[in-house]
């Protein structure tokens, strides 16, 4: 593909294409520069990348049902597969040519990448896709597609959640799409491609008639919720219309983390959350005794950990989250890189080597957090 074939290859004109391309990002991997959006763009998704002029075409945002029934309702007419949604970050993987091996130099054959959800081509990711996929056979066979996945797990450098089936790091597919339009293949066909090939999957809860979906949604919903698991995500036979909807357990999860890191996330972000649970607690007919339930649990998630920054502030000591990760020497010390081009302060709690791996875990500090904290301990007043 030509220097700026990627402005046929997103079908833009050449007016729009001139406005695009002024919001790309530029990063580096391995000494190559390539592009990226970090915010989606008139039609163009989020994540897209150009890499030495191919294109890899980021991942559509998935659209939220605040009220499941009336959602499926208007937006699907035939067959609805229910999937897992899983909590960890969003990955896509493709194979490229011209890409530079791990000693910077140009590598003879094709390369498999892994691209996070705003386009950076992650190392440490890279690493444990091809380790965890084995995905070479594939590409041999669908070079023109992309693999969409979830990488889950306690050790890894963005969303550290755990699962008890998981005792590292771990992808799941939920999606298989080409590389450069996007268009998805049909929910059958990725199953059975990814049974064929051996890729771990995002869990079924099977496919149903519209007028049994939601059944089977909040079926799925109570089930997750009781483990502490995401929510799910709702698939037109073709994989061309999605829907999510989350479990309460997540909602908290989300606001213990923010309040966690009270300065770092605005109001739009916990406001949302809130009006989720409102809304579901209306969908489910609970009772006044069950809101009360679902509110003090809210309330704890907001508090508990909001308390417990604080008082780590006062004691003079650095807040932000904490994430392990484990690899090749090599590879954690380029993601350590990566990390730190990207602007993030890190503070290296635990180095050590298990047999030929690294494990490094680090911290990523919350500079807003600790320093606004710190402001109101020292004087400050709050201009409300």
């Amino acid at each position: 593909m030509g220097t700026d074939d990627w402005v046929a290859a997103l079908s833009l004109s050449e007016e729009t294409a001139e406005t695009v391309r002024t919001q790309f990002e530029h990063s580096e991997y391995r000494g190559l520069t390539y592009r990226h959006l970090s915010n989606a763009r008139h039609g163009v998704e989020r994540g897209t990348a150009v890499v030495d002029g191919e294109v890899v075409r980021g991942f559509p945002s998935i659209p939220r049902a605040l009220v499941l029934e009336p959602a499926v309702e208007a937006h699907f007419d035939g067959p609805v597969t229910i999937e897992e949604k899983l909590n960890g970050y969003n990955v896509r993987v493709a194979r490229l040519d011209g890409i530079p091996d791990e000693n910077g130099e140009p590598a003879a054959d094709e390369q498999v990448l892994a691209f996070t959800r705003s386009g950076y081509i992650c190392p440490y990711t890279t690493s444990k896709v091809r380790d965890l996929l084995e995905p070479g056979t594939f590409f041999d066979d669908y070079p023109e597609l992309m693999l969409c996945g979830e990488l889950v797990g306690p050790e890894n450098p963005y969303t550290a959640h755990d699962y008890p089936e998981v005792a590292s790091a771990g992808v799941s597919v939920f999606d298989v799409r080409n590389r450069v339009t996007g268009e998805p293949l049909s929910v059958e066909r990725r199953r059975e491609l990814c049974e064929e090939y051996d890729f771990s999957q995002v869990p079924s809860f099977g496919t149903h008639d519209p007028e049994r979906a939601t059944t089977a949604a909040f079926d799925a919903i109570e089930d997750l919720d009781e483990r502490g698991r995401e929510g799910v995500v709702l698939k037109s036979a073709d994989g061309r219309t999605l829907v999510k909807y989350t479990t309460s357990f997540t909602h908290r999860d989300d606001l213990a983390y923010a309040f966690s890191l009270p300065f770092d996330y605005g109001r739009d972000f916990v406001f949302a959350r809130i009006i989720r649970e409102v809304f579901q607690a209306v969908e489910f007919e609970e009772s006044d005794a069950e809101v009360r339930e679902r509110a003090q649990k809210l309330g704890e998630a907001i508090v508990e950990p909001a308390v417990e920054t604080i008082r780590e502030v006062r004691a003079g000591n650095d807040v932000g989250e904490a994430h392990t990760v484990r690899d090749e020497p090599d590879v954690v010390e380029e993601l350590l890189v990566h990390l730190e081009n990207m602007g993030i302060t890190m503070q290296i709690q635990d180095d050590h080597r298990e047999g030929h791996e690294r494990v490094v875990t680090f911290q990523k500090i919350s500079e807003a957090t600790r320093d606004n904290a710190q402001n109101y301990f020292d004087g400050q007043l709050l201009d409300e």
